[in-house]
């Protein structure tokens, strides 16, 4: 491990910051402060994390619809994604995006999609850019169980072979589509497996396990910037919360996500065990990273309680046909 006790620290932070960001969406979502709906990755904080440490911040991902955790994992101002949840101006997207359509292009974040599977042929084609341009740029493309049955990703995931694009195609098993188990909808034993016909490497990792994540995606990630092009990587890990708030969850055992909320399996409970046990950290100093990151997101939603909603006349602006 090449990480150093600063970078633990704000990986710590950050997976705190994304698990406070989410219920706080729900909460507002709850209070009817939020329009259409928002999803949440609770339990899934060391997937988005992990990966995106293994990258710079010129490098690209592509996100999906709960993808909340990405846009603060690459870097994403809490304040500017809270604002846009609330349909304010000061929002990435002027409050027009809302929960799923957040970016942010500087930091190579180019989008949440509320369509499944809407971002491989995004990243992809991305990848393709940075391999014209020459540029050493990478692109993590996440997606779910579900999407790894839509077609775009056989299409994608061939032609970047073909092409031995600098991409890694990042598939967050959390067990569910949408509202059924994804088991009986996958034809292969292991997800990994779909690689082969791919004509790339696809490996498993330990999903709720951030540092097994970080390593496994800086691999991926120094074999692309290499020219040794595209991996499929699985990261196995649960859905805490329904497809989406208020979901009332009745496909699924009651005492499977008990399981799973467990310190034994939450991933940042995992994470902060091995800080304290294995790194040398103290107790104290994760409560007050915690602690730091609930005021980080209350400072966000009050920020975007604060700012202005858009005026009528913003309807005609940042149109496209």
């Amino acid at each position: 491990m090449n990480l150093s006790r600063d970078q633990l620290v704000d990986l710590y932070h950050r997976m705190w910051l994304i698990r406070y960001f989410d219920e706080a969406a729900r909460a507002l979502f709850m209070g009817n402060m939020l329009r259409g709906t928002t999803h949440t990755c609770t339990g899934q904080e060391a997937v988005a994390v992990g990966a995106c440490a293994a990258l710079r911040r010129d490098d690209y991902i592509t996100s999906t619809h709960r993808g909340h955790g990405h846009c603060l994992a690459k870097g994403g101002d809490p304040r500017a994604m809270m604002a846009e949840l609330l349909g304010r101006v000061t929002g990435y997207c002027k409050g027009k995006g809302g929960s799923m359509h957040i970016a942010d292009l500087d930091l190579g974040i180019l989008g949440a999609n509320g369509i499944v599977g809407g971002g491989i042929g995004l990243a992809t084609g991305a990848a393709y850019s940075a391999d014209l341009r020459g540029s050493g740029q990478v692109v993590v493309c996440f997606f779910g169980d579900g999407a790894s049955n839509q077609g775009i990703l056989m299409e994608a995931g061939n032609m970047a072979a073909l092409w031995q694009l600098p991409i890694i195609y990042l598939c967050e098993q959390n067990q569910y589509a949408e509202f059924s188990p994804s088991r009986p909808f996958i034809a292969v034993e292991r997800l990994e497996m779909k690689a082969q016909a791919f004509g790339m490497p696809g490996l498993t990792v330990d999903g709720n396990d951030l540092l097994a994540v970080y390593q496994a995606v800086r691999g991926a990630v120094e074999r692309a910037r290499a020219g040794g092009g595209p991996t499929f990587l699985v990261a196995h890990t649960y859905r805490i919360e329904g497809h989406t708030v208020g979901d009332p969850l009745t496909y699924r055992p009651k005492e499977e996500a008990a399981l799973w909320k467990s310190p034994e399996r939450d991933p940042i409970s995992r994470f902060g065990r091995r800080l304290v046990g294995e790194l040398g950290f103290a107790e104290a100093d994760l409560e007050s990273l915690r602690q730091k990151a609930r005021a980080d997101i209350d400072d966000a939603i009050a920020f975007g309680k604060a700012s202005p909603e858009p005026e009528i006349a913003a309807l005609w602006e940042d149109v496209y046909a």
